[in-house]
C-alpha cells in the first residue's frame, strides 16, 4: 500500500473513506484509493498558560525532553486506552487540517476509528461525537485486533480460527478471531513504553544515569534480542549523573537489555496462555495447526518468532505489515462497516 500518494485527481464533490489507527505511539490514516497518508506519533503539545495548541505529531514529538515550563506535552492515548478526550480532540483536528489540502467532501465521507477493545462505551460515544463534531457524520469504531488481523493478510471471514499477537507501544493485545469477528480478546500492559520504562529504571540503578524517552526508546530499538548468548551490540548512551548531576555518558551492552526483554516476552506469553485456555477447543485445533501472527513495533524484537516457538505448541509468522497492520486493516473494514456476515470484496 503506497504512502503519501497525490489525491489531486479525487472528485471534490464526493466523499471519502477515511480508516484511522489510533495507537498509543503513532496515528495513521488510510484513505480509499489512496493508502496510507499520514503517519505521525500520537502526541500533543500545549501552551500552559492559554492551553492552545503549539503542536502535534512529529514536531511535538521533537520537543520531548526538552521543554520548558511554558510547554505541557500530553499523550491522548496511555496504555491502550484513550488517556484525554480534549487532547484526542486537538490530534485529530491537526490530522484533519491536512488531510483538508486534499480533494474530498469532508462531510460526505466515512469514518472508521480504530481504538484498543479495551475502551469503554463512554470514550467511544466520545470519539463518535468527536468525529461528528469535525464534520463527519458517518463514523463507527471497531477494534484495532480485528483490523490488524486482516492487515496481516488473514481470513478472520473463514470459519478456522486465527490468532493474532498486537505487540504495540501501549498494550500487548492476543485475539482469537473466527467467523468474522473476534472470540477471545485478551491484554496486558507489558508492551513498548513500559520496556523503555524498564530500561530508564536499569539505567539509574545500575549506571547511575537518568536518561530520557528518546534515549530509552533507542536502546530497546537497537539492543533488544530475546536470543541468549548473541549479544554482539553495544551503544553509547548519555544523560545526567545521578550523583554528580553532570552530562555524562556510559556503554550499554546487549547482555544487560536482554534480561529485560525476557521479562517482558514471559508476561506476554503468560497473556497468550491465558488466552488458549479461554479458546474453544475447535477453534484451538486450528491455531495449532496455522499459528500466531505477529504484528505491531514489537515484532521487530530479534527472536521473537524464537521465543514464541520454543515456548507454545504452534508456529509463529512474523507480519511483513509490522506498524501499518491496523490501518491496512481499515481498508477492509470500511467496506462493509465491520459486519462479520459480509465478507468484503476487491
Amino acid at each position: 500500500m503506497a504512502k503519501n500518494k497525490t489525491l489531486s485527481n479525487n472528485d471534490s464533490n464526493s466523499g471519502a473513506k477515511i480508516g484511522i489507527d489510533l495507537g498509543t505511539a503513532n496515528t495513521l490514516v488510510y484513505i480509499s484509493g489512496y493508502g496510507i497518508v499520514f503517519d505521525e506519533p500520537t502526541i500533543v503539545a500545549y501552551d500552559t498558560a492559554t492551553r492552545g495548541v503549539i503542536a502535534c505529531g512529529n514536531q511535538a514529538k521533537d520537543m520531548v525532553g526538552k521543554t520548558h515550563e511554558k510547554i505541557s506535552l500530553v499523550y491522548p492515548m496511555n496504555a491502550g486506552v484513550v488517556a484525554d478526550i480534549r487532547a484526542t480532540r486537538s490530534l485529530l483536528e491537526y490530522v484533519f487540517g491536512k488531510l483538508g489540502k486534499l480533494n474530498f467532501e469532508f462531510k460526505k465521507s466515512t469514518l472508521l476509528i480504530c481504538c484498543p477493545a479495551q475502551i469503554t462505551e463512554v470514550e467511544r460515544k466520545a470519539l463518535i461525537d468527536l468525529s461528528k463534531s469535525l464534520g463527519i457524520e458517518d463514523c463507527f469504531i471497531e477494534p484495532e485486533i480485528k483490523a490488524g488481523a486482516i492487515g496481516a493478510d488473514i481470513d478472520i471471514y473463514a470459519t478456522e480460527g486465527s490468532m493474532i499477537l498486537d505487540i504495540g507501544a501501549g498494550s500487548t493485545n492476543v485475539g482469537v478471531l473466527s467467523c468474522g469477528d473476534v472470540v477471545v480478546l485478551n491484554a496486558v500492559r507489558t508492551a513498548g513504553n513500559s520496556i523503555d520504562s524498564e530500561i530508564t529504571k536499569y539505567m539509574k540503578t545500575q549506571h547511575n544515569l537518568i536518561i530520557g524517552e528518546k534515549t530509552a526508546e533507542r536502546i530497546k530499538i537497537e539492543l533488544a534480542t530475546l536470543i541468549p548468548d548473541d549479544f554482539t551490540k553495544s551503544i553509547e548512551a548519555c544523560g545526567r549523573h545521578l550523583s554528580t548531576g553532570r552530562p555524562s555518558s556510559v556503554i550499554v551492552k546487549q547482555e544487560e537489555i536482554y534480561p529485560i526483554i525476557l521479562r517482558a516476552f514471559e508476561q506476554i506469553k503468560h497473556c497468550i496462555q491465558v488466552t488458549l485456555e479461554q479458546t474453544p477447543p475447535e477453534l484451538s485445533s486450528d491455531i495449532i495447526k496455522a499459528g500466531v501472527s505477529v504484528i505491531g513495533g514489537g515484532a521487530a524484537i530479534k527472536g521473537v518468532k524464537e521465543f514464541i516457538e520454543a515456548n507454545l505448541p504452534f508456529a509463529c509468522h512474523i507480519s511483513e505489515a509490522g506498524c501499518d497492520a491496523i490501518v491496512k486493516g481499515t481498508r477492509q473494514l470500511l467496506k462493509n462497516r465491520g459486519n462479520y456476515l459480509v465478507r468484503p470484496e476487491d
